[in-house]
């Protein structure tokens, strides 16, 4: 689960460069001392001792400085190494001595370039490779795919985008390696992967869960989360639920287990766990089709609670690893994945899926796409019709000839967060926030919190959450309060108008409602706590998502929502009496707003009893402004007592 270093076209290079010497019959020196040395080198190096190896290299070319084989093996060891500069040095003198010696030198040069940012020398390597002849096709092949790195690397660099990274500092980062960061909409819980030293672990080390909170807008310092998350076992790559109450993860077959009690299908696969109170429930595996014999991981959770992304190198795809998308039925299974196609995958490596709250915008990281080389982070996004388009790069210096990975963005759009081994950190790789340039910020997402808690005892309660686009009577987001402390928490896309509608058995249903869509309207969060109460004579219910046209009693098409609603709390509880009331503010005459206060009542009245609901149990009053619950004074005061509600008559 931790980043990986892909060394495939490293491998292929420098088996080639190898492969020279077995070929060649005589050494392109004549000094015996130089090849005495040589052969002592060659030798360590195969027995993959690289310390002795480079000291008897080195005094071979102090013996015959023009001797070209020690120089290609001193550049194969330190790019495998890693020291690229290095490899470098020795790749173009051993170029200088010999340019025809052999063509893989120019692409192994080429990529040691690539890896050190020089994409104008690099594509200049490769134009020689290409200008070499007789090259196997493969080769060339991946000469011309890098030759696409370096022009796009070479052109991003002289057009930088905004870029300025911040630690996260010593409540988060540590010595050793953070990433994997996870983030609850109202991005105050942060949730991310610690690969820590452990003696008691099969390898000195594992990865656990760490988690973190906001207080006064500073993050807190992190802790370790504990059982029945964390084990003696490995546990990777989080996603959480917007409310922060599901956390989705991935746990890998170590040495036949996923974790003490955890069943797996092979390799890696995907579990969750849900939130109680304070306490996590044991994780389960969430079982096919989203897992399956081959490697699944990175999965994120998308904010309505509907899609789950993630990442699988399972038969089917295009390339080596795909991100694949899996729907939730209404009986809770899952549907079998679908591949997101070739926008998003390409025949070589796509990981770290992000699907933001706005489930319009989709982040990943890749290295089959056009890049700076490696793993790069690109954006793709919905189109009116839902599907995705291009993947398109987050630019220099976002990304570079090193790997990215590991991005998530904060529903409100504008902070990212990633993993880096960049200079100046902690040691290892660090988890980094940064603005996100306005060209790849998604819709903006704000939220609605609070608590669920029995009006009368007091005591927080597990109920219900819809929220329902007005516009289109489609459930945005079904979800449940916290069972043990009653907390909730919906996203909210902005751009749209909803209706979000609370309820439980036993209690009458509570109703909201969130104006989003015009220009101005309130983005802001909003935080309120929700009294449910219990079905009895006396206790009213507003409507407040029925609405009407203007000094008219003739219903919007939005109210159907709400009074769709209220038909179906009817039919659950077949024994209650209810009246509706219509009321109105002081604006205007006496007479006027008695008629339309009682028209308006009486049009909730013949919704319900078309839709079924006995008009024995129904009546309706119209009250005009005599029952005000706020200020007439104020707009907003008129705007409170403009209502239509029910009223409990008899149970």
């Amino acid at each position: 689960m931790a980043f990986k270093f892909s060394s495939l076209l490293l491998i292929m290079a420098l088996s080639l460069n190898m492969c020279v010497f077995a070929q060649v019959k005589e050494f392109q020196s004549k000094n015996k001392k130089a090849i005495k040395h040589f052969n002592a080198g060659k030798t360590a190096y195969e027995s993959r001792n690289d310390e002795v190896a480079i000291v008897e290299l080195k005094k071979a070319i102090n013996a015959d400085a023009l001797f070209i084989d020690p120089y290609i093996i001193l550049g194969t060891i330190y790019f495998d190494g890693k020291d690229f500069k290095s490899a470098i040095e020795y790749f173009e003198k051993a170029l200088e001595i010999n340019p025809r010696y052999t063509s893989s030198l120019y692409y192994t040069l080429g990529l040691a370039l690539l890896k050190t940012g020089q994409y104008e020398k690099a594509l200049e390597s490769y134009k020689a490779l290409l200008a070499f002849g007789k090259l196997h096709p493969d080769m060339e092949k991946l000469a011309k795919k890098e030759m696409v790195t370096c022009e796009f690397g070479a052109l991003a660099v002289k057009s930088p985008v905004p870029f300025n990274p911040i630690n996260l500092a010593g409540s988060i980062n540590t010595a050793e390696h953070e990433y994997f960061p996870a983030i609850t909409a109202d991005e105050q819980t942060l949730l991310f992967t610690r690969n820590r030293r452990d003696e008691k672990a099969m390898q000195g080390s594992q990865e656990d869960f760490y988690i973190s909170f906001k207080d006064q807008g500073k993050w807190l310092p992190s802790f370790n989360m504990g059982p029945p998350i964390n084990t003696i076992m490995n546990e990777g790559a989080p996603t959480l639920s917007a409310d922060g109450q599901i956390l989705i993860f991935t746990a890998c077959d170590m040495y036949g287990e996923y974790g003490p009690g955890r069943k797996g299908y092979g390799s890696c696969d995907i579990f969750y766990s849900k939130k109680n109170g304070e306490n996590w429930s044991k994780p389960l595996n969430m079982g096919q089709p989203i897992n399956s014999s081959k490697w699944e991981s990175q999965p994120s959770f998308s904010s309505d609670g509907k899609s789950l992304y993630f990442t699988s190198s399972r038969n089917g795809g295009l390339g080596e690893a795909d991100i694949w998308m899996s729907q939730i039925k209404e009986n809770g299974t899952w549907t079998n994945p679908v591949n997101l196609g070739s926008k998003i995958n390409t025949p070589e490596k796509e990981e770290s899926v992000f699907i933001h709250p706005d489930n319009q915008t989709l982040y990943f990281s890749s290295n089959g796409h056009p890049g700076m080389g490696g793993m790069d982070l690109y954006v793709s996004r919905k189109d009116k019709n839902g599907d995705w388009g291009p993947a398109v790069n987050l630019g220099f210096p976002i990304n570079t000839f090193k790997d990215e990975n590991s991005l998530l963005v904060g529903a409100s759009g504008d902070i990212a967060y990633f993993a880096s081994d960049r200079e100046g950190g902690f040691g290892g790789l660090d988890i980094y926030s940064f603005e996100m340039p306005d060209q790849h910020k998604p819709l903006m997402v704000t939220y609605f919190k609070g608590i669920v808690f029995d009006s009368q005892t007091k005591k927080p309660l597990e109920a219900m959450f819809e929220l329902i686009d007005l516009e289109t009577g489609q459930l945005v987001v079904e979800s449940f309060s916290n069972p043990g402390n009653g907390e909730f928490l919906v996203s909210l896309p902005i751009h749209k108008n909803y209706a979000l509608n609370v309820s439980k058995g036993g209690y009458l249903f509570y109703s909201e409602n969130f104006s989003l869509k015009e220009k101005g309207t309130l983005t802001k969060p909003a935080k309120k706590d929700i009294p449910l109460h219990s079905i009895k004579e006396g206790e009213i219910v507003v409507l407040k998502n029925v609405f009407f046209e203007t000094a008219s009693s003739e219903l919007k098409d939005e109210s159907k929502v709400e009074l769709n609603k209220l038909v179906t709390f009817m039919v659950k509880n077949p024994g209650i009496k209810i009246e509706i009331g219509g009321h109105t503010d002081n604006v205007g005459d006496k007479k006027s707003n008695i008629a339309l206060s009682d028209g308006r009542g009486k049009a909730v009245y013949n919704f319900l009893v078309t839709n079924n609901v006995s008009s024995d149990r129904l009546s309706y009053k119209g009250y005009s402004d005599t029952m005000p619950v706020a200020d007439n004074t104020t707009p907003e005061g008129r705007a409170l007592n403009r209502r239509t509600e029910f009223k409990v008559i008899s149970k």
